[in-house]
């Protein structure tokens, strides 16, 4: 297993929508299992494969504070149902960050619950109800797959805190990337 490199805002394969997974094979169980290594050594609560820049509609999740699923796993060409938030701005409890944002939280509403349906690492289908943070991260990680990033949703004035700190950062243009373990990221 290896500890991946994590894109950063601005490269292109975070920013479009990812290909669907038609090998079920050795290569592909090699980049989950590097998943999670990355995740944990990030650390994170979960990763997307544009994330790791491969444009390819799988994520991982590594989250113990839930009753729904085991407290990590695959979503291979997921699929996911959510009601539309409540109306309102976030509170300070709907605050979330993004290892590709690296360094940073901003509020944002999310859905309070979520249906996933997916396939697993041998390619058998599963379907998973999540809710609270747990539906957060699913939901968080599904807008990767799709090309959106977390600072993509934010409303003002986050999304202008967000932009300045991208513009501040130097970040938004391809070719960025931090190691977990090797990059020490300012705060």
């Amino acid at each position: 297993m290896a500890i991946l490199p994590i894109t950063i805002c601005g490269e292109p394969v975070l920013h479009r929508p990812a290909a669907p997974v038609t090998e079920f094979d050795a290569d592909l169980r090699k980049l989950v299992d590097d998943m999670f290594e990355t995740t944990v050594a990030a650390p994170g609560v979960g990763l997307a494969a544009p994330q790791v820049g491969v444009g390819k509609r799988i994520f991982v999740w590594m989250y113990e504070d839930q009753d729904e699923a085991a407290p990590q796993g695959v979503a291979i060409n997921p699929e996911l149902w959510i009601a539309p938030p409540e109306p309102g701005l976030p509170g300070d409890d709907e605050v979330e960050g993004c290892l590709s944002f690296p360094g940073e939280r901003f509020a944002l509403r999310r859905s309070p619950r979520a249906l996933l349906r997916a396939q697993d690492i041998d390619g058998e289908p599963f379907e998973i109800e999540a809710s609270g943070w747990f539906a957060r991260i699913m939901q968080h990680e599904f807008d990767h797959l799709n090309g959106l990033l977390y600072v993509d949703r934010l409303v003002h004035p986050e999304n202008r805190a967000a932009q300045k700190i991208e513009r501040k950062r130097g970040w938004g243009k391809p070719g960025l990337t931090w190691t977990p373990g090797v990059d020490h990221l300012e705060d």
